[in-house]
Parts: C-alpha cells; structure tokens; sequence
C-alpha cells in the first residue's frame, strides 16, 4: 500500500537485466558508447524525428534546468504554472544552471496553463526596456503536478501563444508515458506535432533506475546543451549504464506497458474511492495521481492501517480529527491489484 510516489517505486526487472548485458567488458565513455548509438536512433523513431538529438542525464531537475538554460539567455524570463515543478521543487535550478533567469508564474486552474493566461503574463513582461526582464521559453508538465493532462488541442493553443511572441516552448515529461497512453496519441502528437521544440522525457518515475532523456527537436541547440551539459557535472563518464536503462526501457514498448500498468491501478483506485463516503477529489485524476481531500481522523486511519501516501496540506498530528486534509496516492508500474484492494479496504474496518 505504498501511494507515496512513483519514484519510489522499483525498477523494472528487464531494466536490471539490461544494466547486467551491459557490465561486460569495455566501453567508450561519456555518451560515445554503441548501446547510445540504438537509444538515440530508437528516440528518433519514437518521436518520428529523424533530425533530434537527445542526450541522458539522471535526474529530472538537469534535463529540465539544462534544457531551460540552453533556451534562455541570463536577462530572460521563463512563463510557467504557478505550481510547476520547476518553480517548486528545484531549489532554483533553472536559475541557477541559466545564470539567471527568473520564472514567471502563470495562474494555472487544474494546472494547466491556458492561452489567455499565458499571452497575459507575456504582455505583462518585456515593457520596461532594459530595465525589466525580457521574455523567454514557456514550460509545460505534462501529465502536470496535479495528475490533470492537457488535450492535444491545449497543447497546441499554449504553444501558438508561445509563438505568436516568437518564444520556444519546453515539455516536462516527468510523466510523460502516463500522459500520452491516457491520451492515446503518438509521442510526435504530443510534441513537435503540437509545437513543443524541447522535452524532459521522463524515465525514472516509469520504472527506470534514474534516467531522463532530453530531446531537442533544433538539431541546432544541440552542442550547447552538450557543453552546458558538461559544464553542469551531468555528463557522466560510465555513460552506458544510462544508455542501458533508455534502451531496456523503449525496447518492445516497455515503457508504454508500464505506463499502461500505472494507470490502471489508478483508476481501480480512482474507481473504488467515487463509491467510498469521506473523500472529495480535488482535482478529476487523469494520470496516474490522485489528490483527495479528507478529515485528519480518516487520514490517521488509513496511515495506522499501513497505507503510505503524503499529506499536503494540514498536518497528520493536529488536534482536530475533523479538519479537511489533502492527501495525494500515486501509483507506479509495480503497484499490483490486491494493493490497491488492501487500501480500499481500509475504509471499512
């Protein structure tokens, strides 16, 4: 019963076995090695991009910070949610490995930037000449923190805003699989078909032991990324351990299935809690997260019965066993059946 976060979860056993194949005898470094070679042209593939570059980091923050560096210039802003992910848990890591670019909040209902709010926030920057900060990429989460999903025709109308002012838009695909099997579109669909030039291709929330591709449709930003790269400490010299992961992770579309495996559970979760009294969504559960709200007493219960998952907001220790509490369940590949019926069950003791 452990809904903590997908990133908790273990990796997959095929993964493993890949990363096994791998440790056997020598390999050129630092991303010269063969087996990225098959990751890059499988990239390419899945993407139907002939002409993309993409490179392998470890973590979600240096694809996004990287990819946000080499799209920005120091005196830039970048327009995103007001609870993006880059604004909330980075510690300023766009801004840091930018040398100083700011973050313009955008006002996102369900998390989703909208195009009214974004050409808002645009008109509202780049007006005081050299004085104020001049405008810079836009960043969408997709799925976003909130587990909501933004259609292809909300793809495409934030990013014709984005063009309108002739600015590039990046995609945080932390969650990336979990969005586009919800969708059930092509990852060029979810992309440059709809006018996205960058994405964190996200890895380790789907059963990969810590890997994220970033994938640059302007084959032209490419060797700055490489050196920022570089010059960021993220270019790691036993290279094929992160090719190993990318590879075992598109081979055979693994990385659909498990995508696939997340999602449902949470829907049998999503399904079991709409017929459970006590619990309100807050926001309607797309991917593969489900935010709910419910009194400290019933939280209390469901964590004294074993279950794991966050609080996030209110305190699980307050006095008043009526206060509303928000609590956040996600569920990653490795989540079985029988789990999610073990919490449910919870309920009725």
């Amino acid at each position: 019963m452990f809904f903590a976060s997908d990133n908790a979860g273990p990796a997959h056993p095929k993964v493993l076995e890949a990363l096994t194949i791998a440790n056997t005898g020598y390999a050129s470094g630092y991303g010269a090695d063969a087996i990225m070679d098959e990751v890059r042209d499988g990239i390419r593939t899945v993407f139907e991009a002939p002409r993309a570059e993409a490179f392998l980091v470890t973590t979600g923050t240096a694809a996004n910070s990287l990819i946000l560096a080499t799209m920005s210039k120091p005196w830039q802003t970048v327009f995103c949610s007001d609870v993006a992910h880059i604004h909330e848990d980075e510690c300023n890591a766009p801004e840091f490995f930018s040398g100083g670019s700011k973050l313009t909040l955008v006002p996102s209902p369900s998390a989703k930037l909208t195009p009214d709010a974004l050409r808002s926030a645009i008109l509202g920057e780049e007006n005081r000449g050299v004085h104020g900060p001049q405008r810079g990429p836009v960043s969408i989460t997709q799925a976003t923190e909130k587990g909501t999903i933004y259609s292809l025709e909300e793809l495409t109308a934030v990013t014709a805003v984005a063009k309108d002012f002739g600015l590039k838009t990046h995609l945080d695909g932390a969650r990336f699989a979990n969005a586009l099997v919800r969708l059930g579109c092509t990852p060029a669909e979810m992309t440059w078909k709809a006018g996205i030039d960058a994405v964190s291709f996200g890895g380790t929330k789907n059963g990969l032991l810590g890997v994220e591709a970033v994938v640059l449709f302007d084959p032209e930003t490419a060797w700055e990324f490489e050196l920022r790269r570089k010059r960021g400490a993220h270019l790691l010299s036993k290279h094929r351990y992160l090719s190993a992961q990318m590879r075992a992770y598109l081979a055979d579309d693994l990385w659909l299935d498990m995508a696939r495996m997340a999602n449902a559970r949470t829907d049998r979760l999503v399904a079991g809690l709409r017929n459970t009294s006590g619990i309100e969504f807050l926001f309607e559960p797309e991917a593969n997260i489900i935010f709910f709200s419910a009194t400290r007493g019933l939280h209390r219960k469901l964590h004294d019965g074993g279950a794991v998952y966050y609080i996030m907001s209110g305190e699980l220790d307050g006095d008043d066993p009526e206060e509303m509490l928000t609590g956040r369940l996600v569920c990653d590949w490795s989540m079985t059946e029988d789990g999610v019926d073990e919490f449910l069950a919870l309920f009725d003791r």
